[in-house]
């Protein structure tokens, strides 16, 4: 079975990643991860674990996670949901198009930081 999770899904699960490697906290980032997951994935994802809770699930999953890389923590969740037949596809940007974008803002920060330059010298 194939599970998809859409740029917002993604995009919420990573900002919300971000909010628990700084606060240490990883309770809201449970939630809206469940969140991401329709009711009807999460009922199929149920019914192959052999506990039949996905809380508990993604619980062990972020056990495992050593909370400071986002895409370790996608990783473990296409690993684990993988074991029990389910392939997570992320639709959105791959690793690679994010260090672009992560160029691209460095850039902007970087012309920013010239612009406020240019107007502290006057």
């Amino acid at each position: 079975m194939d599970i998809y999770l859409d740029r917002r899904a993604v995009r919420q699960i990573r900002l919300s990643a971000q909010e628990a490697i700084e606060e240490g906290d990883t309770e809201s980032l449970r939630e809206d991860i469940l969140e991401a997951f329709t009711e009807e994935q999460v009922e199929e994802i149920e019914r192959r674990l052999d506990n039949a809770d996905f809380f508990e699930f993604l619980t062990d999953i972020l056990d495992e996670w050593s909370g400071d890389d986002m895409d370790e923590l996608f990783e473990l969740l296409e690993t684990q949901l993988g074991e029990v037949g389910i392939d997570l596809k992320i639709d959105g940007k791959s690793s690679d198009d994010d260090d672009d974008d992560d160029d691209e803002e460095e850039d902007e920060e970087v012309l920013e930081e010239d612009v406020e330059d240019d107007f502290a010298d006057d």
